[in-house]
């Protein structure tokens, strides 16, 4: 007996030390924001009503040049979850599925859950029609949370948007059409049946009604995810707990009290709404998201669409402006109720939270509304992250979506993978003036020109890389190719270069000025080494 009882006290002291790491290891609250640019307190807007996300700020550190992989929900999405580049997971569209490119693909909460956290999910974190059942049901062990319709105040919003009583009654008489999220819908009628987020049905660009919170998805979703924080946090068990918030994703809806924080006539429109000299049409987009919502398209003047000119009426910009404005600070009040509950349950100083936005926005500059662009305005987005035991502070170090994930492998005493696109940012959080990198990378893809398709063997298809730097953005415009094939001089069809010392504003393409040509002559030299080190991998 005294043996047994010996051997069980050595089997406890054994586990003992396994069981106080589990607990010990600390949770993770992962909030993503659909289509949020930096238009942050945090982030130097003056005008800007967001006091939760700059409380958090005040936690963490800000990452104030952090770049998107590609400006569209989809790709940069599937890059931040693998730390993996859009030419790796395949994913360029917002129609591929991740899985069907990539079987074996570990996603970010795939590799918590292999380090004995439960993860669970509520609200846009994938693209849905990039994963299988919208959600990857792989990434989470615990069923991802769906809201039902008596979780809405008011029962969900018609087309997952719209609370208008008059929407509503139209909806009831499939009288709304649909478009995807480039505005290129066929016009076909959408009845009661609810749509995608992106893929739904289009009706006005915005909403203010004196609703709750939760008569909106972003509210439901904070409230839900109380709900769940509380409950994984009573099973002493570390957590990867994923809220993705939908707003200020087109279209622009939110309770009238966050408009009333805002005076229209003090919106900021953009300084510079032309295109930039020296470039081409190719590079922008026409604004066919938003101008699908109604209410838009008859404000703009179209003076030549084939060159993607929009012309929109300043009092109609003021009146978008407004409502985005609006709509981030909704989603701050939701980003607030999390950080209350974690504080509230007292485990606020145990867990790591990161706060992101997909992608940037353009509101207006080079007359573009939107993203879908390799331009400043779609590219940089913001990255928060706080964890504990770090100071707070904010780095002007380079940095991308796809160091997010080493970051929080490393944050949470886990094991970085080796074959991860990113680099961890612990020592930039280490040291504020620390760097990690010389450079960001995006893409987006444009369709060549129809004079010279017929040149390419009628495919036309361009990939715009654009590296950038502390001071510059070098984009080469390349002819049918991808970084997943060999790379060749005789691919590039055109190129972009912008000095942000002396033309913040990107108002001139200087790739052919001659004063800029050891300048450009170095950057071409650092994107075709970024291309031949990926050849490796092939």
């Amino acid at each position: 007996m005294k043996k047994l009882i010996a051997a069980a006290l050595l089997g406890i002291l054994s586990i003992a030390p396994l069981i106080a790491q589990e607990k010990s290891k600390p949770n993770v609250l992962f909030i993503a924001i659909d289509d949020l640019k930096p238009v942050l307190g945090c982030y130097g807007d003056k005008i800007i009503k967001t006091p939760n996300i700059d409380r958090l700020a005040k936690m963490g550190t800000v990452f104030l040049n952090n770049y998107c992989q590609q400006a569209v929900c989809g790709p940069t999405r599937a890059s931040l979850l693998t730390g993996m580049r859009p030419d790796v997971t395949k994913i360029r569209d917002l129609h591929t599925k991740m899985r069907d490119m990539n079987p074996n693909i570990v996603t970010l909460p795939e590799y918590f859950i292999s380090q004995g956290y439960t993860t669970s999910g509520i609200g846009k974190i994938f693209h849905p029609s990039c994963v299988d059942k919208k959600f990857d049901p792989q990434s989470w062990s615990i069923p991802f949370l769906v809201p039902k319709e008596s979780d809405y105040f008011g029962g969900f919003p018609v087309q997952k948007h719209y609370q208008s009583p008059e929407l509503k009654a139209l909806n009831a008489k499939e009288e709304v059409v649909s478009a995807d999220e480039d505005g290129k819908g066929k016009g076909k009628k959408k009845g009661k049946k609810e749509a995608d987020d992106e893929e739904g049905a289009r009706g006005p660009a915005f909403e203010c009604l004196d609703l709750p919170d939760d008569a909106y998805d972003d509210g439901v979703s904070a409230k839900l995810a109380v709900k769940q924080i509380v409950m994984l946090n009573a099973a002493k068990k570390p957590f990867f707990m994923a809220v993705g918030f939908r707003k200020p994703h087109l279209p622009f809806v939110s309770p009238k009290k966050y408009w009333d924080l805002y005076n229209r006539e003090d919106m900021p429109v953009a300084e510079f709404q032309e295109h930039a000299a020296n470039s081409k049409d190719f590079s922008y987009q026409n604004s066919g998201e938003v101008s699908s919502y109604s209410g838009v398209k008859e404000y703009a003047k179209y003076t030549d669409k084939s060159v993607n000119k929009f012309g929109l009426a300043i009092e109609k910009q003021k009146e978008l402006i407004h409502a985005y404005y609006a709509a981030v600070s909704y989603t701050d009040a939701q980003v607030g109720i999390l950080l209350n509950t974690l504080e509230k349950l007292g485990t606020l100083n145990n867990t790591i939270i990161v706060l992101w936005g997909d992608h940037g926005w353009h509101l207006g500059d080079h007359d573009m509304w939107g993203k879908h662009t390799n331009y400043e305005q779609a590219t940089k987005a913001p990255l928060i992250i706080a964890a504990p035991g770090l100071k707070a502070g904010q780095t002007k170090s380079m940095t991308e979506f796809v160091d997010v994930y080493p970051t929080l492998c490393e944050l949470s005493g886990g094991k970085v993978p080796t074959y991860l696109d990113g680099k961890s940012l612990v020592p930039v959080m280490k040291n504020n003036k620390a760097s990690v990198k010389e450079y960001a990378m995006s893409q987006y893809p444009r369709k060549m020109p129809k004079i010279d398709v017929k040149v390419e063997d009628g495919k036309g298809k361009l990939m715009g890389y654009s590296m950038r730097t502390e001071q510059y953005r070098y984009t080469v415009w390349l002819k049918n190719f991808t970084s997943d094939q060999v790379y060749s001089a005789d691919k590039v069809y055109n190129i972009e270069l912008y000095d942000y010392v002396k033309d913040p504003l990107e108002k001139v393409n200087v790739s052919d000025d001659k004063k800029y040509a050891a300048i450009a002559a170095d950057l071409d030299k650092k994107i075709v080494a970024y291309f031949k080190s990926k050849e490796v991998k092939l």
